[in-house]
């Protein structure tokens, strides 16, 4: 869900890479990672601004118990794993541990089952019946940036003042926006409280 509210990220999927076995599921992954897809927009957010976000929302220096959650980077071409390698190189630099993210070329994305897509969105019913009247099948609601943004939202991420730019692009109800708006308000307010961060 974080990676979901970042201003142009178009949309996020949750699945399995990274193995040989040809269609894994959850309880059949073989020896496949779960991983998470990004579509982005070049125009709005770099690559490299990814992979920052992405260095700083978990601790690389922890070793995976399990291939399956694994913490790695799966790159696409030779542009990607540069960028990969030297990203982090750059936080090795600073660190007196090794890191253990691994960094590995891109093969296959299967899609996850249904029931591990948008989970906040999922646990919120009112917002999951205002995708489902939007749009014709889940895989839709899956593919929607909206979707992505307000599942980042329901899972405790984003800022008020993005939410205050995209909320209307949206396309959910009046009575939906305003708990949304309630929603980020309230978060963010206890979240503030908790670090004593903001003023």
């Amino acid at each position: 869900s974080q990676f979901g509210i970042i201003p142009g990220v178009v949309r996020t999927r949750v699945g399995y890479t990274g193995g040989t076995k040809k269609y894994p599921t959850y309880t059949n992954l073989g020896d496949h990672s779960e991983a998470l897809q990004i579509d982005y927009d070049p125009d709005r957010i770099s690559y490299k601004n990814l992979l920052d976000f992405f260095w700083s929302s978990h601790d690389p220096t922890i070793q995976s118990w399990s291939r399956q959650y694994r913490a790695a980077i799966f790159y696409h071409n030779g542009y990607q794993k540069k960028m990969a390698l030297e990203t982090s190189d750059n936080l090795a630099a600073t660190l007196t541990t090794e890191i253990m993210t691994d960094i590995t070329a891109f093969t296959e994305f299967y899609l996850a089952e249904d029931y591990h897509q948008k989970h906040a969105l999922q646990h919120s019913y009112d917002y999951l019946q205002e995708f489902k009247a939007m749009y014709s099948s889940f895989n839709d609601i899956i593919s929607s940036t909206a979707a992505a943004r307000v599942n980042g939202y329901l899972g405790g991420h984003g800022t008020f003042k993005n939410l205050q730019a995209e909320l209307v692009s949206y396309g959910l109800s009046v009575k939906a926006n305003e708990h949304l708006f309630d929603f980020v308000k309230a978060s963010i307010r206890y979240q503030c409280k908790g670090s004593g961060a903001c003023s």
